[in-house]
């Protein structure tokens, strides 16, 4: 249409929230600039944590479990906000929906399993982990007989007196 006037939305409402957000910000930032402690003494650049002073640095090496753990914490808390909401919508899916929860919840379940056979869930040191297996049972014509599992080592004397006190 040749003589049609083009009308845009008018922007001035958001471009004045703009401005009135900026203008705070800097205010707020500068008023705590101009009113704020303005000393450098030696100690106000040391950290200072609920009246200890730290010592030592706090670039520690943390354990990788940790890390773990968390994950593992996500995966399976993320895991029931999606079975809630099925639970939510049981009625509408119906029985394919069920199907999907069912087979969902086998994964996640087959995951920790893995999980747990890997030793990913074991907080305690590998030499103890390592101990705790299970005996080899092997039969043989009738008799069973338990015998060490060849990948154990064994325990130095020094450890089994150290142990028994």
């Amino acid at each position: 249409m040749p003589g049609a006037v083009v009308t845009y939305p008018t922007l001035w409402p958001l471009a004045l929230y703009f401005v009135v957000v900026l203008a705070l910000v800097g205010g707020m930032i500068g008023l705590s600039y101009l009113l704020g402690e303005q000393h450098r003494d030696r100690a106000t650049g040391d950290p200072y944590e609920s009246g200890i002073v730290s010592t030592g640095s706090a670039r520690l090496r943390i354990s990788a479990k940790f890390y773990l753990v968390a994950m593992f914490f996500v995966v399976f808390d993320l895991e029931a906000a999606f079975i809630f909401a099925w639970a939510v919508a049981v009625r509408e899916v119906g029985w394919s929906g069920y199907i999907e929860a069912l087979i969902f919840i086998a994964v996640l379940a087959a995951t920790l399993v893995y999980l747990w056979r890997e030793g990913a869930l074991d907080w305690g040191p590998a030499r103890i982990r390592k101990l705790a297996r299970p005996a080899a049972i092997s039969v043989s014509e009738g008799e069973a007989r338990v015998s060490k599992v060849p990948s154990l080592p064994a325990v130095p004397e020094a450890e089994k007196a150290h142990s028994a006190s």
